[in-house]
């Protein structure tokens, strides 16, 4: 693996060498420095990440992620037999923020009037030529007629930041189209049906079964999975297996202030924020975030009578749509008052879900993981003995996290903002 990893560290059992990955380069943690891997997690709370293996590669700051991490996929494609089976996945850090390019790319843009997002299409620009290179080592190599490349997102853009989602509505971090559809290509020459569009229902999970079973590997119904091989589909233009996505059940998210059980039939509480995809229909419940329909930021600032051409004025009292987002993908027409039978049909299936969902743990801050503690950089901090330590003093730890009212002040004022200091860290 090469790239960001984000999915936890807390113990070596998380890394992604202890995985099922055999090496890897990368960062830890969600938004670092493009050149000098620093990463703060609050005021003087900050520390190195970038890894090779599970060791810190101090030597490689200062050379900027996209290059660095291109260079490393390289190296492997040159160092390995390519007839033996290879799965790399390669997770740029671009172009997420801080908004970094190495300046000859910014200059090309200098003409657009909006800085976010002149740097935004600079570290595209830069991204893009780093897949161009990829493919071209595995040409060079011979992996290519038997390689199957997926580019994919892995949520809407930030539109304060450079990304855009427009026509679709919202950003990151919402329950919107313009938060949860992502955009991608698959490219291969094993592909049968070449330079189409691909309307299929596609979630991530499918891509697990799908590439298992391209590699030659045996997925049953037996392994319990949530993902479907969608290679026919793919490749061939058929219908989908999968006919629903569940985008999520936060149950922790600010309750939406007019949500009820009552709103829901009784059977499910509308306050709740969640959002589910069955065939044409999609239902959300709950807060679903920010709700405006973004244009594309050209401009230098956004004037006043433009912007407020797409802000969204009504529907604050509301706490269920349900959208046909085949016919309407742009989420302007809410039909949940003229199908309450499928909003019905919809809250079941939440429910459904929800029964098999896993308590959420979501501890207290721990002292212990502070990079200090660990030479500067960010890495595993916890034992088997600080678990046990962590469940058997639970109330002093809640109590400690009471002190910190400033930081809590400001996190409860950026989620009403819809902002949400963790959206950005995605």
């Amino acid at each position: 693996m090469v790239g960001k990893w984000h999915l936890g560290f807390y113990r070596k059992e998380c890394l992604p060498t202890r995985r099922g990955f055999d090496t890897f380069l990368g960062s830890l943690t969600g938004n670092v420095d493009y050149y000098t891997y620093d990463n703060c997690d609050g005021p003087g709370i900050c520390g190195y990440d970038l890894h090779d293996g599970e060791n810190v590669a101090w030597e490689q700051s200062g050379k900027y992620s996209t290059f660095l991490y291109t260079q490393r996929v390289r190296k492997i494609l040159a160092t390995h037999n390519p007839k033996e089976p290879l799965f790399i996945y390669i997770a740029f850090q671009a172009v997420h923020t801080p908004l970094q390019s190495p300046k000859e790319y910014i200059y090309r843009y200098r003409s657009m009037g909006n800085v976010a997002r002149r740097k935004y299409a600079a570290m595209v620009t830069c991204m893009d030529e780093a897949i161009k290179n990829i493919t071209w080592t595995l040409k060079k190599y011979g992996y290519y007629d038997n390689s199957v490349i997926v580019f994919s997102t892995d949520n809407g853009g930030q539109t304060f930041s450079g990304g855009s989602n427009w026509p679709l509505r919202g950003r990151k971090g919402t329950y919107w189209e313009g938060g949860v559809h992502g955009i991608g290509f698959v490219h291969s020459p094993l592909i049968k049906r070449k330079r189409r569009t691909s309307r299929a229902l596609i979630h991530i999970t499918d891509w697990y079964p799908t590439l298992v079973t391209l590699a030659g590997g045996n997925v049953s119904e037996a392994d319990g999975l949530d993902g479907y091989n969608v290679w026919p589909a793919i490749s061939e233009g058929k219908e989908s297996p999968r006919t629903e996505i569940l985008h999520n059940i936060d149950p922790l998210y600010n309750h939406a202030k007019y949500g009820s059980l009552e709103n829901g039939f009784g059977i499910w509480n509308t306050a709740v924020q969640a959002s589910l995809r069955v065939g044409d229909w999609k239902l959300l419940t709950g807060d679903p975030g920010y709700s405006d329909w973004i244009p594309p930021q050209t401009l230098t600032n956004f004037p006043g009578s433009w912007w407020n051409l797409e802000r969204l004025t009504d529907g604050v009292r509301q706490s269920v749509w349900l959208f046909n987002i085949t016919a309407d993908p742009y989420e302007r027409y809410d039909l949940s008052d003229q199908h309450p039978d499928v909003v019905k049909a919809l809250l079941l299936r939440l429910v459904h879900y929800n029964q098999t969902a896993i308590p959420v743990r979501y501890p207290a801050a721990n002292p212990r993981a502070h990079p200090d503690f660990n030479g500067g950089a960010w890495g595993p901090w916890a034992t088997e003995e600080d678990e046990r330590w962590e469940v058997g003093h639970g109330k002093p730890k809640s109590k400690k996290r009471k002190k910190k009212c400033k930081l809590c002040k400001l996190r409860s004022f950026f989620k009403k903002l819809n902002t949400r200091l963790m959206s950005n860290r995605i």
